[in-house]
């Protein structure tokens, strides 16, 4: 056989194969499932772990991590401390998100302060949750912070259950006010659980995980997302020198995770942390 034509044959047959393994990569990058990854954040009103505004940096973090949907606390709406910024709206607007606002405190500083969710797909029905205690925690001052949970449906895509998500911060002083608050939080999740769908809870509980007063989740069904599938210490808080963990995703039922991280930033004084769902 002629030299060159046996060099011809020879290079068509390695720009078939190559063409054959770029079909195949496109055929499994085409029909992969795009992964599903949750943010749990809380974001210190807009402002960095120094205390400077830095909403940017929080709409910047939610869009570099990939998460379809991000719970948030510590918002701020037109309060006179955040300059009168909707930080719902804000977010929603530069992320390109939908948003559900859920306040703690309706009347703080000229505005409202709570939670957020926020949600590449669309979210349907949302509620604020309240979370009572007896007596009303007081914190310094003489203030009252009541506590609640944001409850949100978010409808993936027209061929799966909608899933419910619940996010919360409950208070940090370590006492009957916070098992209160988890008592009640069970109930709800136990509300949303029976319709047979995927829930997920998170957000700031002011517990590290050998804390009794989380048990209640955990016998309620619900799995801590770091303790399935994160590796190290999973601390998230103050967010320069992280020595607690006390940022939680909870996984029901089939929900399972992949990969939990916490990732190295001062965007707040609370690091976030990402879930990623099977």
């Amino acid at each position: 056989m002629h030299r060159a034509f046996r060099h011809r044959r020879a290079t068509a047959a390695a720009a078939g194969i190559i063409a054959a393994i770029l079909l195949a990569a496109g055929a499994r990058a085409a029909g992969a499932p795009e992964p599903i990854r949750v943010l749990v954040f809380n974001i210190h009103a807009g402002k960095d772990a120094a205390g400077k505004p830095n909403l940017d940096g929080v709409a910047a973090l939610v869009k570099s991590t990939g998460a379809i949907a991000a719970l948030l606390q510590e918002v701020d709406v037109n309060t006179a401390r955040s300059g009168g910024v909707d930080q719902v709206q804000t977010l929603k607007t530069a992320t390109g998100f939908d948003a559900a606002f859920g306040p703690s405190l309706i009347r703080y500083d000229g505005g409202q302060y709570g939670l957020a969710i926020l949600s590449r797909d669309p979210i349907g029905f949302h509620s604020t949750i309240p979370l009572p205690v007896l007596p009303p925690q007081t914190r310094a001052g003489g203030s009252h912070e009541p506590r609640v949970a944001l409850l949100a449906f978010v409808t993936r895509r027209a061929t799966t259950p909608i899933w419910h998500v619940l996010n919360t911060h409950l208070d940090p002083a370590d006492g009957p006010a916070r098992a209160q608050e988890i008592a009640h939080l069970v109930e709800t999740y136990k509300d949303q659980a029976a319709a047979k769908e995927p829930v997920l809870v998170g957000g700031d509980f002011n517990s590290t995980p050998d804390n009794p007063v989380l048990q209640p989740l955990r016998a309620a069904g619900l799995r801590d997302a770091w303790t399935e599938c994160g590796a190290g210490d999973g601390f998230t808080y103050p967010a320069d020198t992280p020595v607690k963990r006390i940022d939680y995703l909870f996984l029901s039922g089939d929900l399972h995770c992949s990969k939990a991280e916490v990732i190295d930033t001062q965007v707040s004084d609370h690091r976030p942390l990402v879930v990623t769902l099977k």
